[in-house]
């Protein structure tokens, strides 16, 4: 195990996302989960919670449109999309329940995914009547290039569903290149952004983005967002068509809805703008290897990523005969260290054992690192 203190670059930006936040209970390296909302989000969400109690619900939501369409707008900039091509759901999940339904997609339809495709996305295919087909990778997991121009060129699917960003591994999907790849061949690529929006650079050409106002962004739970060009919502099917006032993707769009909680994305993305999307990934991409460089190692844990992988997501496979659901236990029952465990089943095409996501956000320390690392070795 290195144990160093590693220097993370802009501090300012940890100091100020810490002190927008309420002071946590213990140490927070769960942002793969959820993360911790500003003062200010929980109390705009709050806020319109108390007017949809004094002015009526549709009401609130009605004064609060001006803002949720700017917040379209901003969403849809960060990739590459105009306020026109977004709409707020609840989930990333949702989102592609969405998309599928709208889609209509005939039974049977071939949809290329990587082997690692996070479990409940393959289940929404399949349970579509699409049939899933991998695509090729390397020993990480990450698409061959080579390999999937080979497959576009000689028996391209209807559709490549990419995971940006997987749920149990911190490695970067190269999503600019494949959509390249993809436009080249006539074949929408359809980008699952749960894991990267505000977190990576998400403005890469894919035909649609989905993704999660929870994990990088900050937001509150409950809230996602769908971002469908027009070339592809033309292909989409609404059960109800929307008003004529409005642009057509919004027939897709939950109307019975959380919508403090929109209110609330709307104003972490403007805090994610604020604090500059490169400058929040370069400190990301910093805190994951500091990580890897701290946590690796430690009493037998063993790092999966690559050390400079630009993400802030480090997984641990653990040494021989240690739990990992257990260990992730006694570090927050003991330490106050919040993490997660995830089994294989989680992306059963690619797992072959469980791990321990260990996710930073902006505002931790190199001591917490440390903490980590002493935390597993007492294990």
């Amino acid at each position: 195990m290195t144990t160093l203190h590693p220097a993370l670059v802009h501090e300012d930006l940890g100091a100020a996302w810490r002190s927008a936040r309420p002071r946590p209970a213990g140490r927070h390296l769960d942002s793969a989960a959820c993360s911790r909302q500003s003062s200010r989000v929980l109390e705009a969400v709050a806020h319109h919670a108390r007017h949809e109690a004094e002015l009526g619900g549709y009401v609130a939501e009605a004064t609060a449109e001006d803002l949720l369409q700017q917040g379209r707008s901003v969403l849809g900039g960060l990739v590459g999309m105009a306020a026109a091509d977004v709409v707020f759901v609840e989930s990333a999940q949702a989102a592609l329940a969405a998309l599928l339904a709208g889609w209509r997609l005939p039974a049977g339809t071939r949809v290329a995914c990587l082997p690692g495709e996070y479990a409940p996305n393959a289940a929404q295919l399949r349970a579509a009547g699409l049939t899933v087909e991998q695509l090729p990778v390397d020993d990480l997991g990450r698409a061959d290039l080579d390999g999937v121009a080979r497959l576009l060129a000689a028996d391209p699917p209807r559709v490549v569903h990419l995971t940006h960003v997987a749920s149990h591994r911190g490695v970067v999907q190269p999503a600019a290149e494949v959509a390249a790849l993809c436009r080249e061949a006539g074949v929408p690529l359809v980008l699952d952004a749960a894991q990267s929006l505000g977190h990576v650079d998400t403005d890469l050409g894919a035909d649609v983005v989905y993704s999660t106002s929870r994990k990088w962004l900050a937001g509150p739970r409950g809230v996602g967002v769908l971002c469908v060009p027009p070339s592809v919502a033309a292909e989409l099917t609404p059960l109800l068509s929307p008003p004529d006032d409005v642009p057509p993707l919004r027939a897709f769009e939950s109307g019975e809805a959380h919508v403090a909680g929109r209110v609330g994305l709307v104003l972490a993305v403007g805090e994610h703008l604020a604090a500059g999307p490169v400058r929040v990934r370069q400190r990301l991409a910093a805190l994951g290897r500091a990580a890897r460089d701290v946590l690796d190692g430690a009493a037998g844990w063993r790092v999966v990523e690559p050390r400079d992988e630009p993400t802030a997501t480090t997984t641990l496979r653990p040494p021989d005969g240690v739990d990992v659901v257990t260990t992730r236990a006694r570090l927050l029952t003991e330490q106050g260290i919040v993490t997660t465990a995830i089994g294989p089943q989680r992306a059963p095409g690619e797992m072959t054992g469980p791990v321990l996501r260990v996710s930073p956000h902006l505002d931790a320390t190199a001591d917490d690192l440390e903490a980590l690392a002493s935390a597993l070795s007492q294990g």
